[in-house]
This record gives structure tokens, C-alpha cells and sequence, in this order.
């Protein structure tokens, strides 16, 4: 248990329910899912496929489930998955993609982004000596490289020219909702590149559990199969659907104050000296400095403030519905003592 004195910026899942929210949950009207008879989950499946301009949509308990049922839907075992460096499904779901769907990825840049010239270099050739690509995954808003939103007309061209050369292009967008609220397109304009989007409810949006998988009704039927198949068909769930609906109605319009918090903390830490901080673009702060982050942050949490290393002189600060100007301002103040 935490002091409740913490300020928190190791993840904007962190947040706990709010008192409306839990009300939403406790008055859900729900029904068995798996028979699909909750209304819950339906209504929430039919507003997620409708902001994000699909057909169907599909709740389930995960991220890291939606981004699996993704790999499983497009690609066979031993295919392989063009990413970016640090993609979320290679690298922080636990090696699922080769344990689960069984496929390899290629990454086509050093960054989270790339271009269609880097895409074209990741593709394997036409042999039967190498894995056969088959999906092309764009994160979108990037968390390795720091809460980075891939530029529209960038994620279009590599979409289609996935999509010339018979590729299917899924987007993992976690946190496509803050895609949205820092660029100022919808996020069906954001998702229209995928044939799957995923997104998540208990990251900015501040839900206690929960993400969607969207696409057509044809790829969306199966996607309730590999559901099951994960241990992911529920039964009373639309209690949790409750949570989503609600964050979705309530809280997405509220983005930009994380954002906002986020470039105050970066420029403030940006003042300290012995650190630089990365460009900001949506709630993610990367901050670099001249001292094993480790050690720093364990500095940090004498000081009050939580903190995650995520390189050896990198940390990561992520900014969220819970915190307030005071709380990023006590940050800055305890950042500069444990860096002293």
C-alpha cells in the first residue's frame, strides 16, 4: 500500500475510480456476455465501433489481449509483424506474440515511427526460407518514444502501401484517445488506417480495467472466438463496461488537462540542472540524466514522488486525471532534491 501522500507518475493507470463512476457500476444493468446478453457490453461495443468508425467492436479485459487477438486474427504461426523499435506488443506483453499467435516481428526503425521506405526494408522476401509478413502494427500515441503522435499523413502512406502489397495494418491505440486530443482529429479519422484498432480504457481515460478491439463484423466474429479462446469471455461484465462508458463519456473531454500538466512538468524539469528533458506531445514526459536513473528513483521515492526508470539514464513521468498543478509542482520541487 501506498502512503497516500505519493504523488504517482509512473502511469496514468494509476488512477482510481471516481464516485460517479462507481455509482455507474454499482446501477449496471447487466446480463451473461458470452451468451452475448449484456446490454452494458453492447451499448459499449456499439459506441467504441461508432467513434472509432467501425463496424463492431469487442470488449475484453486487457491491452495486451486486444493487441493478441490482433496478431491471431491476421497472421498464421511463423509469420511476421512489421513494428517500430519498443512496440508494445513485441516488447511489454511478456513475449504473448511468439507464445500465443506465434509470430516474429520485424522492426523497421529505431524509433517507434517509420516511413514507407523503412516498412519496405522490415518485409520479408518472397522464399520460402523466411517468415512471411503479413501485418503491419503502427502504435499510435507511441510509449517508447514518449507519448509521440504518428503524424496523419505518415500513418496513411504506410497503410497504404501495407495495404498494396496485401499486408493488413492493425493500430495499437492505447492511448489513440490522447492521439486525438493533442492533434485535434476524431478518433475515427486516427483509426480509419487500421483494420483493427485497439484502445484502451484504463489508461487516460482513468477506468479501472478494460480495452476494445475494433474492425469489421467478419474480423470482429472471430475475434470473440479468440476472446474465449484467451480466457477472456466474461459473464457479468457489464459492470466493468459501466467503468469504460462512463471514462469515455466523462473523462475523454478532459484530456488536454494532462496534457497540459505534462508540459508543465517537462518544463520545470527542464530548469533542473543535470537532466533534459525529451519534446512533449501528449501526457508522456522522458526525462534523461547524468546518474543510473535506478538509483534516482529510489532517490525520488524518499522525496515522494513515483517514478519509473525505463533506461539506464532515462525515466518516464506520465501525467493523469488523479494529479493537480500543486502535485506536478511538488514533483519538480522533489525531483530537484533527489537529484541534488
Amino acid at each position: 500500500m501506498l502512503p497516500c501522500e505519493m504523488i504517482d507518475l509512473r502511469s496514468d493507470t494509476v488512477t482510481r475510480p471516481t464516485p460517479a463512476m462507481r455509482r455507474a457500476m454499482a446501477e449496471a444493468e447487466v446480463g451473461d456476455d458470452v451468451y452475448g446478453e449484456d446490454p452494458g457490453a453492447l451499448a459499449l461495443e456499439r459506441e467504441v465501433a461508432t467513434l472509432l468508425g467501425k463496424e463492431a467492436a469487442l470488449f475484453v479485459p486487457t491491452g495486451t489481449m486486444a493487441n493478441q487477438i490482433a496478431l491471431l486474427l491476421h497472421c498464421r504461426p511463423g509469420d511476421a509483424v512489421v513494428v517500430g523499435a519498443g512496440a508494445h506488443c513485441m516488447a511489454f506483453e511478456s513475449g504473448a506474440g511468439a507464445a500465443i499467435a506465434g509470430v516474429q516481428f520485424s522492426v523497421a526503425s529505431a524509433c517507434g515511427l517509420f516511413g514507407v521506405a523503412e516498412l519496405e526494408r522490415a518485409l520479408s522476401p518472397d522464399s520460402d526460407l523466411v517468415p512471411r509478413t503479413r501485418l503491419v502494427s503502427i502504435e499510435n500515441t507511441h510509449n517508447r518514444e514518449g507519448g509521440a503522435i504518428w503524424p496523419d499523413a505518415q500513418a496513411a502512406q504506410v497503410a497504404e502501401r501495407a495495404h498494396a502489397l496485401g499486408l493488413a495494418v492493425h493500430i495499437d491505440g492505447a492511448r489513440l484517445w490522447n492521439a486525438a486530443a493533442a492533434s485535434g482529429l476524431s478518433p475515427a479519422a486516427l483509426a480509419r488506417h487500421g483494420d483493427t484498432v485497439s484502445v484502451c480504457f484504463s489508461k487516460g481515460l482513468g477506468a479501472p480495467v478494460g480495452s476494445a478491439i475494433a474492425g469489421s463484423a467478419t474480423l470482429l466474429r472471430e475475434a470473440r472466438r479468440f476472446r474465449k479462446m484467451l480466457g477472456g469471455g466474461m459473464r457479468q461484465v457489464g459492470v466493468l463496461c459501466a467503468a469504460a462508458r462512463h471514462a469515455l463519456q466523462h473523462h475523454r473531454a478532459r484530456l488536454h488537462e494532462d496534457h497540459a500538466l505534462a508540459q508543465r512538468l517537462a518544463f520545470g524539469l527542464s530548469t533542473l540542472r543535470g537532466c533534459a528533458v525529451l519534446p512533449v506531445e501528449t501526457n508522456i514526459v522522458l526525462i534523461d540524466v547524468a546518474q543510473p536513473a535506478p538509483a534516482l528513483v529510489e532517490r525520488l521515492r524518499a522525496e515522494g514522488v513515483l517514478m519509473n526508470a525505463v533506461r539506464p539514464t532515462r525515466l518516464r513521468a506520465v501525467t493523469h486525471r488523479d494529479l493537480e498543478v500543486a502535485d506536478v509542482d511538488a514533483a519538480i520541487g522533489g525531483f530537484a532534491r533527489a537529484l541534488a
